[in-house]
């Protein structure tokens, strides 16, 4: 493989996720059995928050290391094309999606190359989650579409959360609850698990957290049974066993519907930090000291792997992508979508983004993707 041109990459200060330093660097030697990507745009989310949030302690910070104690790369999902390759079955200008780094390119292991795509097997990630290890050749992807790749990598990620933890809470019979409280409940990610949720039957009620300024939009998702703003949680009656689907992270929150619905709380899962970037540990920490259920962190790939076990890894895949489907045309279809693709362009664009997403001031609508490296740089 043929040197490498320069790499400029966004990195996340570990003490302030809300902030971000663009630097140039030398673009790392090239090594036999090796590949260079052009990362060509990706999704921002709160999901990409969270991985920063839980980067310590679920290890999402050890994926792309900077080289920087203090720094980090925040994973992102998106499109790369091949620049240069020295692995067999791989060719230059093949298009592939996956988890990459906020950076113009990256350079890969390949290995288990089949042809579906490929698991990038550098040292480092070997002992790492092996389903953010995978990359999928576009051209062998049921789903995927050149005109649908903004949706593909906005939606993807997150419903897969979704979906999987719909399956988890039916999985578990609810958790013996009645009624399931989702906070942060305009977060796509949230909403998807509603939607996965709303048509089954003998089914919870679904009741969505959210602030007064998303109150509107979570109630035209027409998704929950009731929409309660976070000041009015006590007028939810604490009279049926209550599970909390917690997307926010809010140390505070949790320990108000702790003291409000008291005995009655049968299940905490946390699933997300959105409104909260302290440290997991942290997080579980203040949780497990209050009266009640401690929290329990949901982690998608173990469901994922019970369900590869029970069903086979076909069908599970099956099951995915039909309910995706609906999904995202749900969500980007219509007159008013629920999403409104935005792109942006330029690394400087992402970290306004990642501010504003950090700070919680983002649109619930906007739906955002960046060019790293396309044109002049846009909001």
């Amino acid at each position: 493989m043929t040197d490498s041109p320069a790499i400029t990459r966004l990195l996340t200060p570990k003490a302030d996720l809300g902030a971000a330093l663009i630097e140039t660097i030398p673009a790392p030697a090239a090594a036999p059995g090796s590949i260079r990507l052009r990362l060509d745009r990706f999704a921002l989310t709160t999901n990409n928050i969270t991985y920063a949030a839980f980067g310590e302690a679920m290890r999402y910070w050890d994926f792309f290391p900077t080289g920087r104690p203090d720094h980090g790369h925040m994973p992102v999902w998106g499109f790369a094309e091949v620049e240069a390759s020295d692995v067999d079955g791989i060719a230059p200008g093949e298009r592939f999606y996956g988890y990459f780094p906020i950076a113009t390119r990256i350079v890969m292991q390949p290995g288990r190359v089949t042809e579906r795509g490929f698991y990038d097997q550098a040292e480092h990630r070997l002992p790492l989650v092996s389903a953010y290890n995978q990359y999928t050749r576009c051209t062998a992807d049921p789903v995927w579409a050149p005109a649908l790749e903004n949706a593909q990598m906005l939606i993807r990620p997150l419903f897969i959360t979704s979906f999987v933890l719909a399956d988890y809470l039916v999985d578990n019979g609810w958790f013996g609850a009645a009624r399931l409280v989702i906070s942060s409940a305009s977060a796509k990610t949230a909403y998807g698990a509603a939607f996965c949720l709303a048509g089954l039957a003998d089914r919870p009620e679904l009741i969505g957290l959210t602030s007064r300024a998303n109150r509107g939009f979570t109630e035209a998702l027409g998704l929950y049974d009731r929409v309660v703003t976070y000041d009015e949680l006590d007028g939810i009656a604490a009279d049926r066993p209550t599970t909390y689907v917690d997307f926010s992270g809010d140390d505070g929150l949790r320990a108000r519907i702790h003291g409000h619905f008291g005995p009655g709380l049968v299940h905490d899962c946390l699933v997300g930090s959105a409104a909260n970037t302290a440290p997991l540990d942290r997080t579980l920490a203040a949780g497990a000291a209050l009266p009640g259920p401690a929290p329990v962190m949901f982690f998608a790939p173990v469901q994922i792997r019970k369900r590869n076990a029970d069903w086979g890894g076909a069908e599970f895949t099956r099951r995915f992508n039909l309910d995706q489907t609906r999904f995202t045309t749900a969500t980007t279809t219509g007159a008013d979508p629920w999403i409104r693709i935005e792109e942006a362009r330029g690394l400087g664009a992402a970290a306004r983004i990642i501010r504003a997403l950090h700070a919680g001031t983002a649109d619930p609508r906007a739906g955002y993707v960046v060019l790293p490296a396309a044109g002049p740089e846009t909001v």
